[in-house]
């Protein structure tokens, strides 16, 4: 019998069937193509010892003046700031009250009533609670933080003693004289959803007076956009204000308002070199939130983030963009600032007095679909639309995807907002971490290899945010688990929803544990399957292997049946061939670790066969 070489292309492809896709690669987990080879991805180490609170929607890495390194992380819930190890919560502060004799608390009980009129406060809010001289009936609140519990009215809310374990011991409000309260900026929202209730529908359609029971109003989920201004920080978090981290004021020091700016806005940027501040979805009048146009984008003087106002001795402005129903995103790129809305994408260029930007269209029907989903690469901009995927370089083109039927009949269509893109520079990849169709969260992605031209696709892990590889050796990203408990802070009772810190591109296992990784060919035939063939033996090509790898081959004799036959052989690094007893008109092969510290990159695969009749 002769031997016989399977090659396979690079990428992987889903716009044809299993039998179609003969010397193509189908489908695959946690796997990558480098150099046409498919290879295992690289492992992820933990960064952080502690899990932040919330789910992480952006970071941004700088260095300062003295060359210490910071990343910011938004969450719905928080504003973090990492330096060399340690996260420090930089929250803005939405409130600071001081009361006097304001706390209730029932006997044996770890559960203590605050009256605060007017506080604004909702469930999930944070307070913090400081200048109490005295315990509360024995629980010890004083410079603690408080996840409030219920919020009973607009006066009065409840927190809950639980780091150390207590209980009041009486009943009522002692007097314990004044507490300062301090509250961050209200919760955001961790998933996007429907709009419902009254006001969503379409005037004159349905009962009077009767809420909306379904919708196509998508409240988005909160996001944060950062960049930076100097050596501070400038952050956004969706129709939201503008705060600024002063980094010289010390990292414990929360982001502050920037004063005279527009109230509410989507998202942020500066330009470069110049240094003017833009804002996107903003106000027509600033300092109105119920001005705030998804359409219009503002642009502040010249290196001075508090002066909004144009005239005739600033640089100041204003435009407001005319294809779409609303700014999705912004990025820097060849000289230029892109602009996509939902449906077209923009430049501004800086053209100088007494304009000072013009504002361009260049192209339509190519929207972003989340603020997230735009990457610039090396002048090159990717990003996701609702129906494929692009990129600009001068002109915007239409990328071949051989996976696109695959992600955009599947995308879940009311939390595709949360797409968030993340390059690796390292291995020409852009990715695009999404969400399937019922999905509330991030659960899948698909990669681009822009110098190779393959894509491929993983459901292995995913990511909230991302920050390529440049501040640090290696990318750094967040993994949100709904249901882990946040140990970032001692906040009191805070409620489950976490994110952990990872180095990506470190090893080959996930945070210790074994990483599974697969890769699954196409059907193969000989005479295109005129003939039945017999396989008795298979060589393995493998390069740089650690660990073991299971290859699995499955012979049939028609791409509907259901009668197969499957031989798998585990292999290792000095494995020369192994034997297998297979007949079909066809065959395709699967290859996957699941060992700590396995490493496999594939190259060409031999089998012993031999034409053995037609039925």
């Amino acid at each position: 019998m002769a031997l016989s070489k399977i090659q396979f292309r690079p990428g992987i492809d889903k716009q044809v069937t299993q039998y179609g896709a003969e010397g193509r690669w189908v489908d695959s987990t946690n796997m990558r193509f480098r150099s046409g080879l498919p290879e295992k991805i690289g492992g992820w180490t933990s960064v952080l010892s502690t899990t932040l609170i919330g789910v992480p929607r952006a970071m941004k890495g700088w260095v300062s003046l003295g060359g210490i390194r910071f990343v910011a992380i938004g969450t719905d819930r928080k504003l973090y700031v990492y330096s060399e190890g340690l996260a420090y919560d930089i929250t803005p502060v939405r409130r600071t009250q001081v009361r006097s004799n304001a706390f209730t608390t029932a006997n044996n009980s770890a559960t203590v009533t605050v009256t605060d009129a007017s506080h604004g406060a909702i469930v999930g809010d944070f307070v913090k609670i400081s200048s109490l001289n005295n315990a509360v009936n024995t629980l010890v609140l004083n410079d603690k933080e408080f996840e409030i519990l219920t919020v009973p009215d607009a006066n009065t809310y409840t927190i809950q003693v639980t780091n150390p374990a207590a209980t009041a011991n009486a009943t009522g409000t002692p007097s314990v004289g004044n507490a300062t309260f301090t509250y961050d900026i209200t919760n955001g929202t961790a998933t996007s959803s429907y709009g419902l209730g009254w006001g969503t529908g379409t005037w004159n359609q349905g009962t009077w007076g009767t809420p909306r029971s379904s919708s196509t109003l998508v409240l988005d989920a909160t996001y944060w956009s950062f960049d930076t201004f100097g050596e501070d920080l400038l952050a956004i978090r969706n129709d939201g204000a503008l705060y600024k981290w002063d980094l010289s004021a010390g990292v414990g020091t929360p982001a502050a308002l920037v004063s005279t700016s527009p109230t509410a806005s989507k998202f942020l940027l500066v330009s470069s070199p110049d240094r003017h501040i833009f804002l996107f979805g903003t106000e027509t009048t600033v300092g109105q939130t119920n001005t705030q146009d998804d359409l219009f984008l503002r642009f502040s003087s010249q290196e001075n983030p508090s002066l909004w106002a144009p005239a005739s001795t600033n640089t100041a402005g204003s435009f407001r963009i005319q294809d779409g129903s609303k700014i999705v995103s912004a990025a820097r790129s060849r000289g230029s600032i892109l602009v996509w809305t939902d449906t077209a994408l923009h430049a501004l260029n800086n053209i100088g007095p007494p304009f000072i930007f013009g504002l361009n269209q260049i192209g339509a029907n190519c929207g972003a679909v989340s603020p997230g989903s735009v990457v610039d690469v090396n002048g090159q901009t990717f990003w996701m639309s609702q129906t494929a995927f692009y990129m600009f370089d001068g002109a915007i083109k239409k990328l071949d995807c051989t996976v696109q039927d695959f992600v955009f009949d599947d995308i879940d269509t009311t939390t595709q907002q949360q797409v968030t893109a993340a390059v690796n520079t390292d291995f020409n990849e852009v990715t695009w971490f999404y969400p399937t169709n019922g999905s509330a969260v991030l659960n899948a992605s698909v990669t681009y290899n822009y110098l190779e031209n393959v894509w491929y696709t993983n459901d292995g892990f995913t990511r909230t945010s991302w920050m390529d590889r440049g501040i640090y050796a290696n990318p750094y990203a967040t993994e949100y688990v709904p249901t882990l408990k946040p140990t970032q802070g001692t906040v009191q009772g805070v409620t489950n929803g976490a994110a952990y810190l990872w180095a990506h591109e470190d090893g080959f296992n996930a945070a210790g544990n074994a990483m599974p990784s697969s890769i699954t060919s196409g059907d193969f035939d000989i005479a295109d399957g005129e003939d039945l063939f017999h396989c008795s033996r298979v060589i393995p090509d493998f390069k740089n292997q650690t660990g073991t790898a299971d290859i699995t081959i499955t012979f049939s004799n028609y791409p509907a049946t259901t009668a197969v036959r499957t031989f798998t052989s585990t292999v290792g690094a000095t494995t020369n061939q192994f034997s297998v007893r297979g007949r079909g008109r066809q065959a395709n092969l699967k290859i996957d670790t699941n060992a700590t510290n396995a490493n496999v990159r594939f190259g060409t695969l031999r089998l012993d066969i031999r034409p053995d009749g037609r039925r």
